[in-house]
């Protein structure tokens, strides 16, 4: 019995861990389906992306407001994550920073009928604007002031400011199709770059 109760206790964490691995998976799979059809894809197609049941879709998620506010936050969770990883990981501070303003316009952009929902009535929706701001902004601001530190951008620039206005270059990106958002958002993030030389270079 108490070996039992123990291998129990063992398991536990291992089960905790591989439920959240596919609440992940399932996630990401409602976020690509959201991409190509929309917030209101069929729940089957989402579930035959998954490779899971719709009732196991409708268990985690009892109605689609529940679906699009968890799809939403998985975004923004795995945007703000990825933020100090490229810190770590990239050649240079900015380089870090253009990748990230990269995945931020790819969230941004692949949002397909998600702004109309963040304006209905469901209650839920209220609080994802503030989720949004409350977890990138820090985030961005770190990649601004690590770019700073290191003399490749001017310092002062606010992390709001410039979401604010790589948002609005997004707008209209996903409804016309001549419309090149990323090579736009790629061209401010390279003007923020100081020219070689830095300071120096400008004061001579």
């Amino acid at each position: 019995m108490n070996g039992s109760g123990e291998d129990e206790r063992r398991a536990a964490p291992s089960r905790r861990k591989d439920a959240r691995r596919n609440k992940a998976a399932l996630l990401d799979a409602a976020a690509a389906v959201f991409v190509t059809s929309g917030v209101e894809a069929p729940v089957r197609d989402i579930a035959a992306r998954a490779g899971v049941g719709v009732g196991t879709i409708y268990r985690h998620f009892p109605n689609r407001a529940d679906l699009v506010i968890a799809v939403y936050r998985h975004q923004v969770d795995a945007c703000a994550e990825a933020g100090p990883a490229l810190l770590a990981s990239a050649a240079s501070p900015h380089a870090a920073l253009r990748r990230w303003i990269d995945l931020f316009v790819g969230f941004l952009v692949t949002k397909h009928g998600l702004a109309a929902a963040l304006h209905s009535d469901d209650a839920g929706f209220e609080t994802l604007h503030a989720y949004f701001i409350d977890r990138l902004v820090p985030v961005c601001a770190e990649l601004l002031t690590a770019a700073a530190d290191a003399g490749e951008i001017d310092s002062g620039i606010e992390a709001y400011e410039l979401m604010r206005g790589v948002g609005n270059l997004c707008i209209g990106a996903d409804s016309d199709p001549r419309y090149d958002a990323r090579r736009l958002v790629g061209l401010l993030i390279a003007g923020l770059r100081r020219p070689a030389g830095g300071a120096e270079a400008t004061a001579s």
